[in-house]
């Protein structure tokens, strides 16, 4: 369960910039994406993108994240070193408290989200948006088959559980991965840019 904002502080929700939820199945190609958009937007000093603290040693081929051991994530935790956490798939994930300094100064953080955390998400902060990153099926078969990680068997049954697990979030921008990087990280880009932009508005 993602972390329960009952009881929350008077300056919940945090409000002025926006937070940019990018979600998505094993496959669909988020974090190459997610590159992608990082170099496009290097130049904007409103957009800027959350490292996550995760209970998961760094490899160099998953997301740019933060490691921290069980004891260390719980250390920070009691330190109030976490703008929002929840654990998901055995392992642990903070956001740290800072990208709330900068969302309250009208910037937009994008972050790589996951379906378990998007209530709470929404919930804290008053502009939020989720985008979906997608792709075909058999794409996502044949991109789970190349990394070499699983059996037939495991894909198959992974693509079952994502086909179960819809991204059921109101406005949530659908970004289709099927085809070339450059096509759909631009998609992403501009999606981030609509975000940022509506958040000015408000």
């Amino acid at each position: 369960m993602a972390e329960s904002l009952e009881g929350r502080p008077a300056d919940l929700p945090v409000e002025g910039g926006a937070f940019v939820a990018v979600v998505g199945p094993s496959g669909a190609g988020k974090d190459t994406l997610m590159n992608f958009a990082r170099d496009a937007l290097a130049g904007r000093e409103d957009v800027f993108f959350v490292r996550r603290v995760i209970t998961r040693p760094a490899d160099g081929a998953t997301e740019d994240h933060i490691p921290a051991t069980a004891e260390a994530f719980e250390a920070q935790l009691k330190q109030g070193k976490f703008a929002f956490h929840w654990p998901a798939h055995g392992l642990k994930y903070g956001l740290p408290v800072e990208i709330d300094t900068r969302i309250r100064a009208g910037h937009c953080a994008v972050c790589n989200g996951s379906r378990a955390a998007l209530q709470g998400l929404g919930e804290r902060y008053a502009n939020f948006t989720v985008i979906n990153i997608t792709a075909s099926p058999d794409v996502l078969a044949g991109r789970l088959a190349l990394r070499g990680r699983e059996s037939e068997d495991e894909i198959l049954r992974r693509l079952a559980r994502s086909a179960n697990l819809k991204v059921d979030w109101p406005g949530a921008i659908v970004v289709d991965n099927s085809g070339d990087v450059e096509t759909a990280g631009r998609a992403l880009v501009a999606a981030i840019l609509e975000a940022s932009a509506k958040s000015s508005e408000t």
